[in-house]
């Protein structure tokens, strides 16, 4: 297995990418994009579920959908481009007709993306008139990579960025890594989060969609931060084959670059959960025993879900019986008489009981940053995941503002 890194989307060869200020933020940060391929990319996605969506996600779910290969996708932040009606599909396609321009490649080889308030059109002319400045930047260095991770971001505090470097099975390497956005309006089946990953490896499109899948169900997929669905958000991979190493599929190859990629995915999911908005802790939640997959699947997103766990956890209260609240009203089938749940290690309730603890040792583990909740149920073998974070005061800041 690969180890996972804090690196740059340019790990991979032949990738480029750069972040400006095109003045859509009023402090002047950076938020405009763009990651481009020295040659023709196939390319794979995963999209919000939300039936709602924005203009610039539709465009690139089209141009997905012809399976044509691109050169790379621009993503800006701060004006989401989604309800704005036939507005929204030409600002999208003139600011990727800019970047083509600049690259020197046709505007169907650039995908789109935009993140921030929904119903306010893009300032075209301001993005535009940035595009030069972006293409001209481009490189494989850190810094200019750095920046692109910089330039997707709204509430975040943080860039999310990660990646590894695959020795394969004839001694080659793959590189992988990723970028992604994301701190509120997180939900399964995504969010108002955007990941754009890329790797060097020459593979199928139809293989490289199964990997996707697979790797965003029980990662991008599990994250939750305050039960909110938005429309602007996909994870794209972009692959370009410079490596010169083909990943075939049912390869041992391929098996090892679909563990990284898993990996990677995990690394960004819980960077997301940990950067919630207004977050001071990172909450895992796992369910053991469930009788079925959709059960515990439920259990699992109704203790993520649930504010008064999530306060309780803000607060470093060890009021657990919420969590005990939460797998009740689930909809999960179980046995209230045989579940045990433990926080960070202490137990709190054996077959459905509460069970005395210590309020100081208690206290002690609650203030610890990364909470990890274990329900144990006796129903069969089923098990799920979820990640989230608490709810703090600045959450209702952040969000009673957000326009503003």
């Amino acid at each position: 297995m690969a180890d996972i890194e804090n690196a740059f989307i340019t790990l991979p060869a032949g990738f480029k990418a750069n972040g400006v200020s095109a003045g859509l933020k009023d402090n002047g940060a950076l938020d405009l994009g763009l990651v481009v391929s020295d040659l023709p990319c196939t390319v794979s996605g995963v999209y919000t579920s939300n039936l709602v969506k924005g203009h610039s996600l539709v465009r690139t779910i089209n141009l997905i959908n012809t399976g044509k290969k691109v050169r790379g996708i621009v993503v800006n932040t701060r004006v989401a481009n989604a309800g704005v009606g036939k507005d929204g599909v030409s600002d999208a396609d003139k600011i990727a007709s800019a970047v083509a321009e600049s690259l020197g490649v046709s505007s169907e080889e650039i995908l789109t993306g935009s993140t921030g308030t929904i119903g306010v059109r893009l300032p075209v002319d301001k993005i535009t008139a940035a595009v030069p400045g972006l293409v001209e930047g481009l490189s494989t260095q850190e810094q200019a990579a750095h920046n692109a991770a910089l330039a997707i971001m709204t509430t975040d505090t943080v860039p999310k960025e990660a990646g590894a470097t695959i020795t394969m099975s004839d001694g080659r390497e793959v590189s992988i890594a990723a970028i992604a956005k994301g701190s509120g309006m997180i939900h399964p089946n995504l969010a108002t989060m955007i990941s754009v990953f890329t790797t060097d490896a020459d593979i199928d499109g139809k293989l490289l969609d199964g990997i996707l899948h697979r790797a965003v169900s029980h990662t991008f997929n599990r994250v939750s931060v305050d039960g909110d669905t938005s429309v602007c958000d996909m994870v794209i991979v972009l692959a370009n084959g410079k490596s010169g190493v083909t990943v075939e599929d049912g390869s041992e190859d391929a098996k090892l670059f679909e563990e990284a990629m898993t990996k990677i995915s995990e690394d960004i999911a819980r960077m997301i959960a940990s950067d919630g908005e207004g977050a001071t802790k990172f909450i895992e939640v796992e369910v053991f025993g469930a009788s079925n997959d959709k059960d515990a699947l439920n259990i699992v997103t109704a203790v993520a879900r649930s504010p008064l766990v999530k306060t309780a956890i803000f607060g470093e209260d060890a009021n657990i019986g919420r969590i005990l609240t939460a797998v009740g009203y689930s909809g999960a089938k179980f046995d209230p008489e045989k579940i045990d749940i433990t926080v960070n290690g202490m137990l709190f309730f054996r077959d459905g009981v509460c069970v005395p603890f210590d309020e100081d040792e208690a206290a002690k583990l609650l203030a610890e940053h990364d909470i990890h909740i274990v329900i144990k149920l006796s129903e069969g073998e089923a098990y799920d995941r979820m990640f989230t974070c608490d709810f703090s005061y600045d959450y209702v800041k952040i969000n009673g503002s957000y326009r503003t």
